[in-house]
């Protein structure tokens, strides 16, 4: 998981001496703004087969950024509680409740996304790529097979071309849902989202809602630049990156070339990939995947 981000302005206006007769005002600050904290969502934990398939709706995992609606302010907000500056026109005549979802453009496109997101002037015609996943009502009551119900009523009452429930389906068992996994794998999709049929709506990170994907992500903070050798000589060998439990190791695999000659810098936090832990917590064959981006 990501660490809190926090927004804060401080403005501050300090007052000299007005008279040489008169002592110092003392320095004073407006009031600042409070820092945004971020809300209370629900968080997938991994997939292990010890869950039966056949108690949860499943999904394709949707390589975007999670985004959230208070159904009453016109605007839309990440994980992190910090705005989306999105058009007028895109958040104007979203539902009157909250919504919990996914900003998409397709498949392996996350980076172009990121970049039109994170503008804080919106640029009209990357926004109207732009479409809004809703997978969740934060404030519905009853299980989730009821909310998957609502969800669709309330995107298709709402007749906006870019809002849309995420499809979400049955399997059988096991065999059905690794076979729906490689067909979403095998068109480069990210994976499969579990979420279990029963559950009521909470906060926090649960098994009521899994991700099934290919390898598992985590992420580190960069501590250092080893040098490359050989065909990397005079380039990036390694990232020296440390984890937010104190766990220090290299990940030397999945940096493109120009990576290596422009390495993310000493103090990012980059995301990576890897098969399992070792017994002493350390990620086996992990591969670089991408600098973490900061909305």
């Amino acid at each position: 998981m990501r660490g809190v981000s926090r927004i804060g302005v401080i403005l501050a206006v300090l007052l000299g001496a007005t008279a040489a007769a008169e002592p110092p005002s003392p320095p004073t600050s407006p009031p600042s703004r409070p820092a945004v904290s971020p809300p209370d969502i629900l968080l997938a934990k991994v997939w292990r087969d010890e869950f039966d398939p056949a108690a949860f709706w499943v999904s394709e995992k949707l390589d975007g950024v999670r985004a959230l609606w208070d159904g009453r302010q016109l605007q839309l907000r990440f994980r992190s509680g910090r705005p989306v500056h999105a058009p007028p026109w895109f958040i104007a005549a979203l539902p009157a409740r909250p919504l919990d979802g996914e900003l998409w453009l397709g498949r392996g496109r996350f980076a172009e996304l990121a970049a039109i997101v994170r503008k804080t002037e919106p640029v009209e015609a990357e926004w109207r790529q732009v479409r809004y996943m809703i997978f969740e009502l934060p404030d519905a009551a009853g299980s989730f097979s009821e909310r998957v119900t609502q969800i669709r009523t309330v995107t298709e009452q709402a007749q906006l071309p870019w809002l849309a429930a995420v499809p979400q389906f049955r399997v059988a068992d096991r065999a059905e849902l690794l076979a729906r996994y490689a067909e979403v794998i095998g068109h480069d999709g990210e994976g499969l989202m579990l979420h279990r049929a029963e559950a009521l709506y909470h906060g926090g990170r649960s098994d009521d809602l899994l991700k099934l994907k290919p390898a598992l992500d985590a992420e580190a903070v960069v501590i250092a630049h080893l040098p490359g050798k050989g065909r990397l000589a005079e380039q990036l060998g390694a990232l020296e990156v440390e984890t937010a439990d104190g766990r220090r190791f290299r990940i030397g695999s999945g940096l493109s070339d120009a990576e290596r000659r422009h390495p993310p810098p000493i103090g990012a936090t980059i995301t990576y990939r890897y098969q399992e832990l070792s017994r002493r917590g350390i990620p086996r064959f992990p591969r670089y995947w991408r600098v973490r981006e900061e909305f």
